[in-house]
């Protein structure tokens, strides 16, 4: 069966099959992956090369961005080679590796996330003990332990799909090879796949959420007990831009995987999709670099020096 149902690719049909509408996404996409890009790597520069910067809330942000430009990278380069083609298509290795490095960069996302809540609750709730609970080291346990989340859930999903069974069918209603779509193709068992799909999402997504839900409600618990209404402001400014971020990716994230599972894809899940799959890594910059007002006057200068 195997042998006589082995697929070599996979058809990819899109956002639109208009060619003018392509061409239009392909301008807007190809534009906000080169500001993914420039915004992402100015961030990581200007904090390596600002001491006043090497804090551990920027040490984060710093693998925060790079997290996005592989995250980004996964995804639309691929994309914006298929709006210049009639038939657009990925192998299958190229669409399993795809998933790969999807889940793990998403994974090392949420992660970093949490890494960031757990900071900004030492920095407010204890701000005495802050220089202590957060030192170099405790840092670096806390990215190396995003970044191996990341790589665990990525084998957990992906290794289990080189042993499904696909029967010619190898359309993928979806811009890029997610792994719901994938499965869907499938015409043997894909209970166990399921299975660790939703044990997946327990662990390596609800884990970090509940990580940061419970460090905002001690923020926020925080915050309210100060007198002074400018205190309060001051306080909730400097959680604002990361609260935005979370937001931001768990609503699209959970909205995607948590709902029913269906055969095809509607067009509700690819906007929700471009959200969290492209969308997410150009806004992150964007969103810290204005509610930062370091980053946002080190930048400026580093423009205005090199223009």
């Amino acid at each position: 069966m195997k042998n006589q149902t082995m697929i070599t690719d996979f058809i990819l049909l899109g956002l639109s099959s208009d060619p003018q509408i392509q061409m239009i996404l392909f301008v807007l996409f190809l534009i906000i992956y080169a500001t993914t890009l420039l915004g992402n790597s100015a961030i990581i520069l200007v904090i390596r090369a600002e001491p006043v910067l090497h804090t551990p809330m920027s040490f984060f942000l710093s693998h925060l961005a790079l997290v996005d430009i592989f995250y980004s990278t996964v995804t639309v380069p691929k994309m914006l080679e298929n709006f210049t083609k009639r038939q657009t298509r990925i192998s299958y290795l190229g669409c399993i590796s795809q998933i790969f490095f999807f889940i793990h960069f998403a994974c090392t996302e949420f992660f970093l996330l949490s890494a960031m809540a757990y900071d900004r609750y030492a920095a407010i709730c204890d701000p005495l003990h802050y220089s202590t609970t957060m030192k170099k080291q405790m840092c670096r346990q806390l990215v190396g332990g995003a970044w191996i989340s990341g790589f665990l859930d990525a084998l957990i999903n992906t290794l289990p799909l080189l042993d499904l069974t696909f029967c010619g069918r190898n359309t993928i209603s979806h811009y890029t090879c997610e792994l719901p779509a994938v499965l869907s193709l499938s015409c043997g068992e894909t209970f166990t796949n399921q299975k660790l799909i939703f044990a997946s999402i327990f662990f390596f997504g609800l884990t970090p959420f509940i990580m940061t839900l419970v460090s905002y409600i001690y923020i926020i618990s925080t915050i309210l007990k100060i007198p002074s209404l400018k205190g309060r402001s001051k306080a909730f400014s400097t959680c604002s831009s990361h609260l935005i971020v979370v937001c931001l990716l768990y609503l699209s994230a959970f909205f995607r995987y948590m709902k029913p599972s269906s055969k095809s894809l509607t067009d509700l899940d690819r906007v929700i999709s471009i959200q969290y799959l492209i969308l997410t890594p150009v806004l992150n910059p964007i969103i810290y670099s204005l509610r930062n007002k370091e980053i946002k006057t080190l930048l400026w200068k580093g423009f205005k020096k090199y223009m």
